[in-house]
């Protein structure tokens, strides 16, 4: 298992230059991720930065640690432009970069506060349009298409992606909700959510059981799952993660929210990651 952390791109953290930091504090402390929210905001009372911007200071101050956002809505993204941001990123970092992607939500009114549809299902079509076009711009070969949401026509994006075949996708969902799932299972990893919060490790069994029934691809698949083990004993830690990783998990994101203040977020990241 694999060590990451993960954060929103407001409040205390919509600071380019102080995540930059933070993120080269976590490769000095051994960590081997760390992962950005993407929120735009609506009428919300914080600071926000583009998470974007905060990946590209984050990629010049570090070297090793795997980056990305966690996890960007496609939906209300420009897939030509996200394709352009996503590939110049990975340029930049040297091959170092994931790309999560989701439909995102309403909750925080980040598409209806700018006059876009809340529809979840309209979403789930334009995430699934939008990432045959992500495929056909990172091809960097003549690439048209025509469909319901988004058309191309005779575009070629140079350069590639470092990586190869693609920039890894992972895919973000709530189970047991089974469309993302399957989605998932067509990509490269999962982020999984559960509906009243932490998944538990035999619910990760049964998610992974699932994608695998669907996977038409033996390459490597991850799951990352973010959780909260600093908030357990060392002991109790160690166990839990344990549980986790034999159950599949893949990558352990430490994740923080608003209600974590930044000196303790410092704190733990300059620990290294559990059991270290």
């Amino acid at each position: 298992m694999r060590f990451a952390i993960n954060i929103p791109n407001f409040g205390d953290f919509a600071d380019a230059r102080l995540v930059a930091e933070l993120a080269y504090e976590a490769e000095q402390a051994g960590w081997d991720g760390f992962f950005l929210w993407d929120h735009i905001g609506a009428a919300w009372p914080p600071a926000i930065a583009d998470p974007w911007i905060v990946l590209t200071a984050m990629a010049l101050r570090t070297e090793r640690i795997t980056l990305g956002p966690l996890v960007t809505p496609l939906p209300r993204r420009r897939p030509a432009k996200l394709a352009r941001e996503a590939v110049t990123l990975d340029q930049l970092s040297h091959g170092r970069l994931v790309l999560g992607v989701g439909i995102g939500s309403d909750s925080g009114q980040e598409y209806s506060c700018f006059g876009e549809s809340p529809d979840d299902k309209l979403h789930a079509a334009m995430l699934d349009e939008g990432l045959e076009v992500l495929m056909g711009l990172w091809s960097g070969e003549l690439f048209s298409h025509q469909g319901a949401h988004y058309t191309v026509n005779q575009a070629r994006f140079l350069p590639k992606p470092v990586q190869q075949p693609r920039i890894p996708i992972w895919v973000a969902g709530v189970w047991p909700n089974k469309r993302p799932f399957r989605r998932a299972a067509q990509w490269d990893g999962v982020c999984p959510l559960g509906q009243a919060g932490l998944l538990s490790p035999a619910e990760i069994a049964e998610m992974r059981a699932y994608i695998a029934a669907h996977r038409t691809s033996a390459a490597p698949f991850e799951v990352a799952l973010g959780g909260k083990s600093y908030e357990h004993d060392p002991a109790a830690a160690a166990a839990m993660l344990q549980a986790y990783a034999a159950a599949g998990v893949t990558w352990w994101m430490e994740s923080f929210d608003w209600n974590n203040p930044l000196a303790q977020v410092r704190t733990l990241i300059r620990q290294g990651p559990p059991g270290q």
